[in-house]
């Protein structure tokens, strides 16, 4: 045995009561009881239910319970010194209950002091603190030399055997919570495989096929240039600019989406920035973000991408040219998003058709099944969308 181990507490999974059975807890529980009230009784009935003396007794019992209580909260703390001054305080209500004729009292207290030290304390404060109690137990002990001999030394070995039962209850929660953690680490790994897979898959199929339909159809553009201004060049050169506006905007998102795939998203902040300055609905347009930057979950994070997306797109359409301001605040246990826009005459069922296919209520659903809220509809005249999700 070396020097240190003299000087280390149990553990915290050894002092508390993680891991013990409810039959062991129903024991526990029921031995202290017991005690308990075994201790009013005597209180009550040596002294007889009239006077003042047995309220004497009554006080002494429930200064122990308190002092006992303080010590279990110390030693869980691992606070030495307030823990031996709370083991000084109950072997002095001990001195005290015997000095006032409460001898079971002080027996329980001192035995009490001796078992809980040895199991609760380092051993090099736990040895000294049980030897001083037992041998304050052993001068009050009128059983006999041999009695009380075998008593102590019971006693001691007792507080010995909890400690090392504490201490393998204790080794076998950590084993537990190791075990926990790396199978979860090991799912982590496995999903954040199967989720690069996936993005090597949508980048070698759709982000692919986009970019070749890019490249169509800035030939085609280009083609449809050479040809003699008419209507009906016109009308197809709108529409192939538009087919590419749409082929860009989804490749884009793809690349976003394939980002968030492999853990490499950037900041919602930049992503805000960016979306405003560069897609904006061509009003006047601000990002206001405030509380405590953090990192948010992959969910979370989306969840804010798209629903502030959806509501860009949505002011573009049915309020062009309407100022709008955007506000991400970060919340203790959540992130809140509101796009304002100060647009009149719309309408929230039309919102909700419209778009990318994602609307309203696309958006409500996104929230709602992250665990969070979103409300969209006429503030003032304008339309504001207000999304909290958990982060």
């Amino acid at each position: 045995m070396t020097t240190d181990v003299w000087f280390i507490w149990p553990s915290r999974e050894a002092l508390s009561h993680e891991g013990l059975s409810r039959a062991r807890l129903a024991i526990m529980w029921g031995v202290r009881a017991l005690l308990l009230g075994g201790m009013l009784w005597t209180a009550i009935s040596e002294k007889g239910p009239h006077g003042w003396s047995w309220t004497v007794g009554v006080s002494m019992v429930l200064v122990m319970v308190v002092l006992a209580r303080a010590f279990w909260r110390q030693t869980l703390a691992h606070r030495l010194w307030p823990s031996l001054g709370v083991l000084a305080l109950l072997m002095a209500t001990a001195l005290a209950a015997q000095q006032t004729d409460w001898r079971i009292f002080a027996i329980i207290a001192w035995c009490g002091c001796a078992l809980s030290a040895l199991e609760r304390l380092p051993l090099g404060a736990a040895v000294p603190t049980t030897l001083v109690a037992l041998g304050a137990y052993a001068l009050v002990n009128t059983d006999g030399l041999l009695t009380t001999a075998l008593t102590t030394t019971g006693l001691g070995l007792a507080g010995y055997v909890l400690r090392l039962d504490a201490e393998a209850r204790g080794t076998a929660q950590r084993l537990l919570a190791q075990e926990r953690a790396a199978r979860a680490a090991e799912a982590e790994s496995a999903a954040l495989a199967e989720r690069a897979r996936i993005a090597r898959e949508i980048h070698d199929v759709l982000a692919h096929s986009l970019s070749a339909q890019l490249v169509h159809l800035e030939a085609a553009r280009l083609m449809i240039e050479r040809e003699p201004a008419g209507e009906f060049r016109d009308g197809i050169l709108e529409r192939v600019v538009a087919a590419r506006s749409m082929a860009r905007e989804g490749l884009a998102e793809t690349r976003q989406a394939l980002s968030a795939l492999r853990g490499e998203i950037t900041p919602v902040e930049d992503f805000l920035h960016t979306l405003v300055d560069g897609g904006g609905p061509g009003g006047p347009a601000g990002v206001e973000v405030t509380g405590e930057r953090r990192p948010l979950t992959a969910e979370a994070s989306q969840a804010v991408r798209r629903v502030a997306q959806e509501a860009l797109t949505n002011v573009r359409k049915h309020a062009p040219g309407a100022a709008v301001a955007v506000r991400l605040e970060y919340l203790p246990d959540e992130v809140a998003l509101e796009v304002r826009d100060s647009g009149s005459g719309r309408v929230a069922d039309d919102l909700g058709l419209s778009g990318s296919g994602y609307g309203l209520l696309g958006m409500r659903e996104r929230a709602e099944l992250l665990g969070g809220s979103l409300e969209a509809g006429p503030e003032n005249e304008g339309f504001v969308v207000r999304l909290r999700v958990p982060a």
